[in-house]
């Protein structure tokens, strides 16, 4: 392995400290972004009929399938800033990702209203009233693209430099400014999911508004002109391989909703109750990100051993913590989220999955982290193709006469296989790490 020239490896208690300084925020903003979903569930599971449930479950699930499947922006906003050397590099990085999420917003709006409404919502199989609530949150809720798209960059960029507390100031104002308005459009003029994607549309741009305002603070007064082909192509290529993975994750996500909608109303809001609680898995892969490719873009060699096996321990500490807790709460978080008493026996029925998942999926998060710091988009795309089709439609084909359980049980293989597959990434680092430099 190459020497660290740059400078010496710092001491385990610094780098842990640095590891929970930038980790911590973006744990609390991760937590809050299955909140802007699960403050919809609270509220629309507390009225009599299931069906608005199911149909903000079916829309939030398809507008996700829409705007994360260019979540690739925040990756590449981070992998970009966190690998450059100076300020204006740095800034020079947040200009080009914010020109190319312009240059997206305009095409991705029309495919939603061309596509996403009415081709592939009723493709989704839910039932009628289920599909009418969901076009009615759809019709609002595309119209939070624009605002969407920009926050990503914002985000990706801040956390790239590691100042992760600004995201989390971002998306509490998201969600505080959401279960307001969610409160008051529901249950004082008696709306439903329509109710729930405006309040979602106001809440997003409250927050990019806000997101302006942060980095102007950091010198970005202008974007300038829009750069040249040959200044965006890295970026472009870099992303192309993030979209592809991001793309193939969200189908799988939306083929798992699809199937709960086929088999009732109830399944569909269970599993997705289910999987929109823990979420709190990747704040150490993103420490990952922003520390392994800073010492990357600096040469510091001799701190990525130690990069990598801090990061992993904390992840994994998070994911046991996260099970013990989802353990100890029990049937008490169910109630907190719904009292519809037909809805409650269907989430214990399958809360095992939910206090497996943590402990499941964390390797894949961490995973994922040390491919963006260190670049290694193509092999994220790559692992991500060979886990679903060689472990997660297999399992799912021969596990249907299971129903709900054969679904989870594949899903969950595939979070494992994920991890397998993308492990070469740590030995790439540990062995040659100047074939990661930005510069390589």
């Amino acid at each position: 392995m190459p020497s660290d020239s740059a400078s010496s490896t710092p001491h385990w208690r610094a780098t842990q400290g640095r590891i929970l300084q930038i980790a911590w925020p973006v744990m609390l903003s991760n937590i809050t972004v299955p909140l802007l979903g699960l403050v919809d569930a609270a509220i629309l599971g507390h009225l009599p009929d299931v069906h608005h449930l199911g149909a903000v479950a079916i829309g939030a699930q398809l507008f996700t399938l829409l705007c994360w499947s260019f979540s690739f922006l925040r990756m590449g906003t981070t992998a970009a800033s966190a690998r450059t050397a100076t300020p204006d590099d740095a800034l020079d990085a947040l200009k080009q990702s914010l020109w190319l999420a312009l240059l997206l917003v305009v095409p991705v709006l029309m495919l939603a209203l061309t596509l996403l409404i009415p081709v592939l919502l009723p493709m989704m199989g839910a039932t009628t009233l289920v599909e009418q609530g969901a076009q009615q949150y759809l019709a609002i809720r595309v119209w939070s693209v624009p605002a969407t798209f920009a926050q990503y960059v914002i985000l990706g960029w801040f956390i790239g430099q590691g100042k992760t507390r600004v995201p989390l100031i971002l998306m509490t104002v998201t969600n505080l400014v959401n279960a307001a308005l969610d409160y008051l459009l529901v249950y004082h003029f008696d709306m439903t999911s329509d109710g729930v994607a405006l309040g979602s549309v106001c809440a997003d741009y409250t927050s990019l508004a806000l997101g302006i305002w942060f980095i102007r603070r950091e010198g970005l007064t202008r974007l300038g002109h829009l750069p040249s082909w040959q200044r965006l192509s890295p970026l472009v290529e870099v992303n192309s391989d993030l979209f592809v993975r991001t793309t193939l994750l969200l189908g799988v996500l939306a083929f798992f909703h699809a199937q709960g909608a086929q088999q009732g109303d109830l399944i569909l809001a269970a599993n997705s109750l289910l999987l929109l609680i823990a979420n709190a898995l990747d704040g150490f892969a993103h420490a990952a990100e922003s520390l392994i490719g800073r010492a990357l873009a600096s040469h510091q060699f001799g701190a990525i051993n130690q990069l990598i096996g801090l990061t992993g321990l904390n992840s994994l500490l998070m994911a046991l913590l996260l099970t013990l807790g989802f353990v100890s709460l029990d049937g008490q978080l169910w109630l907190w989220l719904s009292d519809n008493p037909d809805l409650l026996p269907v989430m214990a029925d399958y809360q095992w999955y939910l206090f497996a998942l943590p402990l499941v999926g964390v390797g894949s998060f961490w995973v994922d982290g040390l491919c963006i710091g260190s670049g290694a988009t193509r092999l994220m795309r790559n692992v991500m193709i060979l886990s679903i089709a060689l472990v997660f439609v297999p399992l799912w084909w021969f596990g249907q006469a299971m129903g709900n359980h054969g679904l989870w049980m594949a899903f969950l293989a595939m979070l494992i296989a994920r991890f397998v597959f993308a492990i070469s990434i740590v030995y790439g680092l540990i062995r040659h790490p100047v074939r990661y430099t930005p510069d390589a």
